[in-house]
């Protein structure tokens, strides 16, 4: 049995924030030109907020370990934004359980599919969208850092 918890809780409490800030920190590390940590957390003012998103950590224990995060594409569509899953915790499914629980969170919320992007350096997360059923789409957002889209029907 899994011992993790998805917790839904404010964007902007001190948990969400906290694993933001790690996951943009790797994301400046791993990008071949970095990332903009300051600004990321500029963009998500108020986009995962009730009723149009959500988000979600992922608790081991008391220890946050994962987040993610759904807001509003367009009337009938949610966009997965911010997924995260802490190194330590990476290869034991947590990813897969995260997605699924936020595609559920996109569900309730009243879209019926779901876009996503991502990062061509991400190989791992690529590879979880595509055997999850995400097909590669065009160029949705002008998100600078993204190099592949997806969409799913849910």
């Amino acid at each position: 049995m899994d011992a993790e918890a998805f917790v839904v809780v404010a964007a902007d409490s001190d948990q969400a924030r906290s694993a933001m800030k790690a996951y943009f920190s790797e994301l400046d590390e791993r990008f071949v030109d970095g990332f903009d940590v300051d600004g990321a957390f500029d963009d998500d003012a108020g986009i995962f907020d009730p009723p149009a998103g959500s988000f979600v950590i992922v608790l081991d224990g008391e220890r946050v370990v994962g987040c993610g995060g759904v807001q509003r594409h367009d009337d009938h569509t949610g966009e997965i934004k911010r997924m995260w899953v802490d190194a330590s915790m990476r290869g034991r499914g947590l990813g897969r359980r995260l997605l699924t629980r936020l595609e559920g969170e996109t569900r309730t919320l009243g879209y019926s599919s779901v876009v996503l992007d991502t990062n061509a350096v991400l190989a791992q997360a690529i590879s979880m969208y595509e055997s999850a059923g995400y097909v590669a789409i065009e160029r949705y957002n002008d998100n600078p850092y993204a190099h592949h889209w997806f969409r799913k029907a849910l």
